[in-house]
């Protein structure tokens, strides 16, 4: 079977979560991408809102079988040896539509091919194929290798849970809620003294409200560090609740920073700079806070980007006085404040 060497590795990758400008809610999944030549293969199937089989939050049962059969250790699920490399973050359910490719052996070696969006059963590649992706021959040692380590490290699954420390109550628990609605796990406190090494483990992030003196803030770090906790601490902009859950989930991403879609965010002198690495749909909203403290969210940017550097212009309104960018893929989510 003639296919060109592929190199196959794996990385994590997140589905990025989120309080929606609509009021909609995104809901977070992490999850293991296929690395295809140092690329992750999500990103040559255009702006796809998906993730792969081999995601954290499934029973370890679920997760174990899904490693299993892309080792062709089980039947194929679907008719004509096809296996779903990516589908539905929220149901992965096959009406909702899926990425499937046929995945065979050649001798040691294995290949995928035969790329297709599909809805029901049986793939139409003359209809729905990814014309132009694979086939790709995978050397079989590597992809063993490669596979069989998600069953060792299957244990390391990230740490979902946000601790939540600051001086508006009311704030905390409807950030706390919202990111419950996600998926994400959320805890409010004022004080870690005194609470055992293995309940601090179950955090991935601290989040400290504006109003939180560095004397307290320094306590917490310290609790952790005595610990041997290794957490991400995020300073909230605002008592905003979609801006501080979008802060919370960029500290939530555990991808490799080279193998993001959205890189770069800055905000001033009216306008967004915005980089991405390959064509994907990019969502910029600005929130603001007024001299009453009340919160004004404006939608200021909704499209499809190509790989590289955007300047995208801001309506004046929507950025004035205290203000924030949020910039959001599938994948990930950029915060930053308006420079002046």
């Amino acid at each position: 079977m003639s296919a060109a060497y592929a190199t196959f590795g794996l990385a994590p990758a997140m589905r990025a979560g989120g309080v929606l400008a609509n009021g909609d809610y995104q809901v977070h999944r992490d999850f293991v991408d296929f690395i295809v030549d140092g690329r992750p293969l999500l990103f040559q199937l255009s702006d796809l809102d998906a993730v792969s089989p081999l995601a954290s939050d499934v029973p370890p049962a679920i997760f174990t079988a899904q490693v299993r059969s892309l080792l062709l250790e089980a039947d194929a699920p679907l008719p004509g040896g096809r296996y779903v490399v990516y589908g539905c973050p929220d149901c992965a359910d096959l009406a909702c539509g899926a990425v499937t490719a046929a995945i065979t052996r050649d001798g040691d070696d294995y290949i995928w091919q035969d790329f297709a969006w599909q809805t029901d059963e049986h793939a139409d590649l003359d209809l729905n194929g990814y014309h132009g992706i694979g086939p790709f021959r995978f050397e079989g040692a590597g992809y063993r290798a490669a596979l069989h380590s998600l069953l060792r490290d299957a244990a390391e699954a990230p740490r979902r849970r946000v601790l939540l420390i600051g001086a508006r109550v009311a704030v905390l628990a409807r950030l706390a809620a919202a990111l419950r609605t996600i998926g994400v796990g959320a805890d409010i406190t004022d004080d870690v003294d005194g609470v055992p090494a293995d309940e601090l483990r179950a955090y991935g992030a601290v989040a400290f409200g504006r109003g939180v003196g560095e004397e307290q803030r320094a306590t917490v770090r310290r609790a952790f560090t005595d610990a041997g906790v290794d957490v991400v601490y995020v300073d909230g902009l605002a008592p905003i609740v979609p801006l501080l859950v979008a802060q919370i989930e960029h500290a939530l991403d555990r991808s490799p920073l080279d193998r993001r879609r959205l890189t770069r965010l800055v905000a001033a002198g009216g306008e967004a700079g915005v980089e991405v690495t390959s064509p994907c749909r990019v969502r910029l909203t600005a929130y603001r806070l007024d001299r009453l403290y009340r919160t004004h969210t404006h939608e200021v940017f909704d499209g499809v980007l190509e790989p590289g550097r955007h300047r995208i212009p801001l309506d004046a309104r929507a950025v004035k006085g205290e203000a924030f960018v949020v910039a959001r893929t599938s994948g990930s989510v950029l915060v930053e404040p308006m420079a002046r």
